[in-house]
């Protein structure tokens, strides 16, 4: 019987210090505990930190986006570095894996994507997964590595994300760790605000947007922190910080990939009749659009918005941006087959 996939999140603020630097004991205490999981789990482990571990090397650093990217791939070989002496002490390699959102659109690519990691665990080398940020322009970049720890997930099968914060959890209005949480909606997001941390692009909120999709696609997340003996076996035995439940789904492989490519600059908003003819299984006519945002071309997966402004799924596109919004009114062109379309709350 093949092992559960886990997909294990690391942010910069969980494995820094308060001066940027690389917390060298949290690295450690991460590789022994996945050392220990991976005995019964294939893991996958995201780690932000590259460009907190490469920007000192660059002179006068103000974070532009030249360099970002810079400082990505200086310190990108300085934290592999890292988590090869830890996981080495445990007779565990580990292997960089800088991926694009080529791997994740692209089905042939993703499926590459996929094997290669199968033999990363056939042979006890764990991934070590970031972001290629020097190739990565700004219209193509993952939002975050919430966002990347999320598609890898749904598009790997994965039975459980961890999402590893500084605030240990989801705080509720008395600052206290909210342990258990059914759905993510207006109840649970009253309490985020829009801040981040000085060290890294997400937030809560990133988090909470990429929790509600792995969520609704049967994967069982857990917002937590790292402090404890085994923080990583308490998020999975729901005693670490906040775990969301994770809905049943039936969607096939083909469609959790179609999922897994589903925050991209494309999206489209239709109307509340096109929305219940696509809960009742049908495809998407451009007449039920109302509005057509970002440039996607033809097969692309792109956004399904509620007028709202929440998401209703995703869809393989069957014409470009520019076809869609010069047919929008018209009554028998399809923009989407009923088999290319996925609902997040079907």
């Amino acid at each position: 019987m093949s092992k559960e996939v886990i997909v294990i999140k690391l942010g910069t603020a969980v494995i820094s210090k308060a001066d940027g630097t690389i917390d060298t004991a949290i690295i450690k205490k991460v590789a022994g505990e996945i050392a220990a999981l991976s005995k019964r789990y294939n893991i996958v482990l995201v780690s932000s930190g590259a460009v907190g571990s490469g920007k000192k090397y660059l002179k006068a650093y103000k974070g532009s986006l030249l360099e970002r990217k810079a400082a990505a791939a200086v310190g990108n070989p300085i934290l592999i570095q890292l988590y090869h002496k830890y996981f080495q002490q445990h007779s565990i390699n580990v292997a960089q894996a800088l991926c694009e959102r080529v791997h994740f659109s692209n089905r042939v690519q993703f499926l590459q994507l996929k094997q290669t990691f199968t033999t990363f665990w056939e042979n006890n080398i764990v991934p070590i997964v970031n972001e290629n940020d020097l190739v990565s322009n700004v219209e193509i970049k993952f939002s975050d590595n919430d966002e990347l720890a999320t598609l890898i997930a749904i598009g790997f099968d994965a039975s459980h994300l961890i999402l590893c914060t500084s605030t240990g959890g989801v705080l509720d209005d008395q600052k206290k760790i909210i342990p258990l949480v059914e759905k993510v909606d207006g109840s649970v997001m009253k309490f985020i605000t829009k801040d981040k941390s000085g060290l890294g692009l997400g937030g809560m909120l990133s988090k909470l947007t990429f929790t509600r999709l792995a969520a609704s696609l049967g994967i069982e997340v857990t917002i937590g922190g790292l402090k404890g003996k085994q923080p990583l076996q308490d998020a999975l035995a729901r005693k670490n910080g906040t775990s969301f439940l994770a809905k049943k789904s039936n969607l096939r492989a083909r469609q959790k990939w179609l999922a897994s490519g589903s925050i991209t600059l494309g999206k489209i908003t239709v109307d509340k009749g096109a929305a219940k003819a696509l809960m009742n299984r049908k495809s998407l006519l451009t007449l039920g659009i109302t509005k057509v945002e970002g440039k996607f071309v033809e097969g692309e997966v792109i956004q399904l918005m509620e007028e709202d402004n929440t998401i209703l799924g995703v869809a393989k596109a069957k014409l470009d941006a520019a076809a869609m919004e010069t047919h929008r009114a018209s009554k028998n062109i399809i923009a989407a087959h009923a088999d290319d379309i996925v609902l997040f709350n079907d």
